[in-house]
C-alpha cells in the first residue's frame, strides 16, 4: 500500500499554512507554536529545527519528543471525518493537529484547546 501524500510532504510547507490560518482569524505564530509543541513535545527550538530542515510530516511526528497523552481527549470532524475514529496512526496525528488549529481559528480558549 502506498503511503498517502501528506506523509512525504515537508511539515515546514504545512506549518505557514497553519500560522496563515490563525493569523486571518486573529490568533498568533505564538499560538499555534504551542498547540504544536503541547502536542508533540518539542521545544520551541526543536520545532524551529524541524521546519528549517524540511522534516517530512511522517518523520515530525514519528521523531516527536513526547506526544501527549491527552491527545486522545481530541474530538470531532477534520475534513469530513471524526478524528477519534482514523485507525492509522500517524494520519491520526495528522489530523489532530489539523482540528487543534481549527478549534484556535475558531476562537476557542486556549486552555479548552490544550484539553486543561
Amino acid at each position: 500500500m502506498t503511503k498517502h501524500r501528506i506523509y512525504t510532504m515537508s511539515f515546514a510547507s504545512v506549518y505557514p499554512l497553519y500560522v496563515a490560518k490563525a493569523e486571518r482569524k486573529g490568533r498568533t505564530k505564538e499560538e499555534v507554536d504551542e498547540i504544536i509543541r503541547w502536542l508533540t513535545g518539542y521545544s520551541q527550538e526543536e520545532l524551529e529545527s524541524q521546519v528549517e530542515k524540511q522534516t517530512d510530516f511522517e518523520t515530525f511526528l514519528t521523531e516527536a519528543p513526547k506526544l501527549n497523552p491527552s491527545r486522545s481527549l481530541i474530538k470531532g470532524v477534520v475534513c469530513g471525518v471524526r478524528v477519534e475514529d482514523i485507525e492509522e496512526p500517524t494520519m491520526q496525528e495528522i489530523r489532530y493537529m489539523d482540528k487543534l488549529i481549527d478549534e484556535l481559528a475558531k476562537g476557542k480558549k486556549m486552555e479548552k484547546i490544550l484539553r486543561k
